[in-house]
């Protein structure tokens, strides 16, 4: 996929929001974001996403998480939108802020293209505090958004990184489920990263590559 991607650095964007103008480095700063983006305004797939955005809120916040939607109309077609968003999800505000892409200039920026429409995407990016991509989901336009998995893999890089990414998560972890310990990691290492222990798989291999560790 082309433009910027997993590790790269976001441009550091002016733009235009429902809240107000900022650099996109000003709102990642000593912070993560859930930076997701939609084709156009008043569009059924994207209502249920904001909404259920709103909705999740509460769940970004207990994290330290901030919110960032982008879609491809102005600021006064956002605000209206906002109206529905909110109507249709029955007790959800959307506080968070909407940035304005009339002119589809900041999409491709954000490589946020839909490469079977030939357009703007439903696509998601996870952002570090240090402004760069952690994680990125692209969604074709028939497919919904998943807010449990979005908060799952936001999870998992949470974990990852309270622990300098010497660990990982397994195959449909959850908080408080074991994770495994990095292959870098030596097992003298792991002993002192992990006072805890740790258990090591036993495979016909006998690499003994696989170890988890409970941590928190």
């Amino acid at each position: 996929m082309p433009g910027i991607t997993l590790g790269d650095t976001v441009p550091n964007l002016e733009v235009e929001t429902t809240h107000d103008k900022f650099k996109l480095h000003d709102y990642f700063a000593n912070s993560w974001t859930v930076l997701f983006s939609h084709p156009g305004d008043f569009t059924p797939v994207c209502t249920t996403e904001l909404g259920a955005m709103a909705k999740y809120a509460h769940e970004f916040e207990k994290r330290g998480v901030k919110l960032l939607g982008l879609s491809c109309d102005d600021v006064q077609s956002h605000k209206d939108w906002i109206k529905d968003i909110e109507a249709f999800t029955h007790g959800s505000k959307v506080k968070y802020p909407i940035i304005a892409d009339p002119n589809k200039e900041i999409i491709p920026q954000l490589n946020m293209i839909d490469p079977i429409e030939n357009g703007p995407s439903r696509a998601l990016h996870i952002v570090g505090p240090d402004s760069k991509i952690k994680l990125s989901f692209l969604y074709p336009s028939t497919t919904g958004r998943n807010m449990d998995e979005v908060l799952r893999a936001l999870d998992s890089l949470l974990m990852a990184s309270k622990h300098n990414n010497k660990i990982a998560t397994p195959v449909n972890w959850k908080p408080d489920e074991p994770v495994v310990i990095s292959p870098a990691v030596s097992d003298e290492e792991a002993k002192k990263m992990f006072p805890q222990g740790f258990k090591t798989a036993d495979l016909p291999s006998k690499k003994g590559y696989l170890r988890h560790t409970e941590v928190s």
